[in-house]
């Protein structure tokens, strides 16, 4: 198994390129399942998840052609079937549910795995589609959905559900009669996925709001569309200047869908401009220790949140981070701690006293976004840093060593 070897303690600068958002590509891949003929898809990442859900595709008959543009075509879905096997990686296969049953009429989908960060129950994706008249039976760990047409209706999400949104959004697309989503998700992510449902033909108005109206056509064609930046990994090599008293120059990305990150890093002492085509972010003299919740867009990303303790650790002070979105996304604590960090756990919340130097650890990787919590904490510590289970980075990470070691971190990959 392979793992990434850091040597820390080098002085980030120069420019590097944001890829196509994981959590926006995935969703609209899955979207080709409701048109008949070819879709290409420009700026998809070359990730392990979007490998996941190429296979998932090909299981049920669907064509695809790589190249430097992703083309599909959903013309003969043979099996509406999502395995166990295929679907257990990746939570978010149950995007597949939504579109199979708005198109063929049925659909059985194994219930989803993914990242050990707590429950994200699919009970909101159920009921949303019995609401739109779907029968839906729970047997063998499968979810089997069946339904002559979907038809609209008043859905109301308990919490705003990033996958909920996406995949009753794309089954209303084709539903009779029109669905509204209330409390619906408002990321980035949905308003992409919106847009290309909206090229296809379908009418949906208020992505991007906690209200989107869906009125259901007949039928959606195939079109050609372009994958956003992916946000995350923008912010994450924000922090990285800022915990290696950088320089960098990030292109390719929206500053506008990072403004709780931003504000966060402005009062830590770092200098973020907005450049020609992205971003700008000079570490700061000193790190000012702040206090951090994450909540569903357009607050503080949850999935920011491991990066974002890991610059905390080496503070100037007391930070208290608070976790709101999902249970168990502390699993980076003890290896932070491996490398000499000062946390303590109190329920949802980690106090964070900010130590003089990390050191460097043989660390383990628990998910994705650990990873590059453990990677960032590397780049910053004093020696060596071996991080185990890198497979987790390559879910959602495209040639991250590659991209750090451009801007002069000391970064190797080691093959086993």
């Amino acid at each position: 198994m392979d793992k990434i070897v850091i040597h820390g303690g080098e002085r980030l600068e120069g420019e590097v390129q944001v890829s196509g958002s994981k959590n926006a590509a995935l969703p609209i891949l899955i979207s080709s399942l409701l048109t008949d003929g070819w879709n290409t898809f420009h700026n998809v990442p070359d990730l392990v998840d979007i490998r996941t859900i190429k296979k998932l595709l090909k299981s049920l008959g669907v064509k695809i052609e790589e190249g430097e543009t992703l083309r599909i075509n959903a013309g003969e879905i043979g099996s509406c079937e999502a395995s166990y096997d295929l679907v257990k990686t990746m939570r978010a296969s149950i995007l597949v549910l939504g579109p199979l049953v708005a198109r063929m009429g049925m659909a059985r989908v194994s219930l989803p795995g993914g990242c050990a960060i707590g429950a994200r129950p699919v009970n909101l994706h159920i009921k949303a589609l019995e609401d739109m008249g779907a029968e839906i039976n729970l047997k063998d760990g499968y979810i089997e959905a069946k339904a002559s047409r979907l038809k609209g209706a008043t859905v109301y999400f308990d919490i705003p559900t990033v996958t909920g949104t996406e995949n009753i959004m794309m089954a209303a697309c084709l539903a009779k009669g029109t669905t509204l989503l209330e409390n619906a998700a408002r990321e980035p992510e949905i308003m992409n996925l919106a847009d290309v449902l909206n090229d296809m033909g379908a009418k949906i108005s208020g992505a991007g709001t906690n209200v989107i109206r869906i009125d259901g056509v007949d039928e959606l064609h195939p079109v050609e569309a372009t994958v956003i930046p992916d946000r995350i990994e923008a912010g994450t090599f924000m922090i990285a200047a800022g915990m290696t008293g950088g320089d960098v120059r990030i292109t390719g990305c929206d500053s506008g869908y990072l403004d709780a990150l931003i504000a966060k890093l402005r009062d830590t002492g770092m200098d973020i401009s907005t450049i020609d085509g992205g971003i700008r972010a000079v570490g700061g003299e000193k790190i000012r220790s702040v206090d951090i919740k994450t909540l569903p867009y357009p607050g503080f990303p949850t999935d920011l949140q491991a990066q974002m303790m890991a610059f905390m650790t080496i503070g100037g002070g007391l930070s208290v981070i608070t976790e709101a979105v999902f249970e168990n996304r502390f699993m980076h604590v003890s290896e932070l701690m491996r490398m000499g960090a000062d946390i303590v756990i109190e329920g949802n919340n980690a106090v964070v006293k900010g130590v003089p130097k990390l050191k460097g650890a043989p660390v383990m990787a628990t998910d994705l976004r650990a990873s590059a919590s453990l990677i960032l904490a590397g780049l910053a510590a004093e020696g060596s840093t071996e991080l185990s289970r890198v497979y987790h980075i390559d879910r959602g990470y495209q040639k991250i060593e590659e991209k750090l070691s451009s801007l002069g971190a000391n970064i190797k990959r080691v093959k086993r």
